[in-house]
């Protein structure tokens, strides 16, 4: 059987972003949408928190915003395709998550391939989950950092697009190593877009390569 490829598509895009919190990597992106770094618009900005700042930011810089609240629909299928319906609705091409606190469905996953990035802050495979600053520090690592890849129905297992490495130092804590990784992820995640978009992401299997 023939290895599956997938080239990521050299257009001009449109993208929804997912958050929870702050959307400090949301408004990196949109900076470098703004500048032309990223051949794109922000179509939809969505969250699963009402009183979310990102949200707040989001509205702020005139973009769409959505707030689907997951206590009236606790299904977790029915909730992620109500989102898939807002996604769908604005036309996207990649779906950027941003701190976004909820696991998506496999479902969902299935339906975007490919078409959904993540920022995650360790040098996966490495320590995915929660709390991996403070599980660097713990295994005594000597270097930790942050990966963009894309999201696959294992979590924070999708191929990886790009990565950015910082030293630990004995005296980190978690606040202060998570501070020298989201200097990396704002360089890094704004980045993979923009190659997303250049036509020149190319996934086979787990790997990715950028093309020239």
């Amino acid at each position: 059987m023939a290895e599956e490829i997938f080239v990521s598509p050299r257009k001009h895009g449109r993208i929804a972003v997912l958050l929870s919190g702050r959307g400090s990597n949301f408004m990196k992106i949109h900076d470098a949408v703004l500048d032309g770094r990223i051949d794109a618009e922000i179509g939809l900005v969505f969250s699963n928190k009402e009183d979310a700042p990102g949200l707040r930011t989001a509205r702020e810089r005139g973009l769409e915003t959505v707030f689907l609240n997951p206590k009236l629909t606790p299904d977790k299928e029915e909730y992620d395709r109500e989102i898939v319906r807002e996604v769908r609705k604005r036309g996207t091409d990649l779906i950027c998550l941003a701190g976004y606190m909820k696991v998506l469905t496999p479902t969902f996953c299935s339906q975007f391939k490919n078409r959904i990035m993540n920022i995650h802050p360790a040098l996966l495979p490495s320590f995915p989950g929660l709390h991996v600053q403070q599980k660097a520090i713990d295994w005594g690592v000597k270097f930790s950092g942050c990966t963009v890849h894309f999201v696959a129905v294992e979590v924070d297992m999708g191929p990886i697009i790009l990565q950015a490495a910082v030293p630990v130092f004995r005296d980190d804590t978690e606040e202060t190593l998570a501070a020298r990784i989201l200097v990396e992820e704002h360089k890094i995640y704004p980045e993979a877009v923009s190659l997303y978009f250049q036509g020149r992401l190319e996934v086979r299997g787990r790997r990715v390569d950028i093309r020239d």
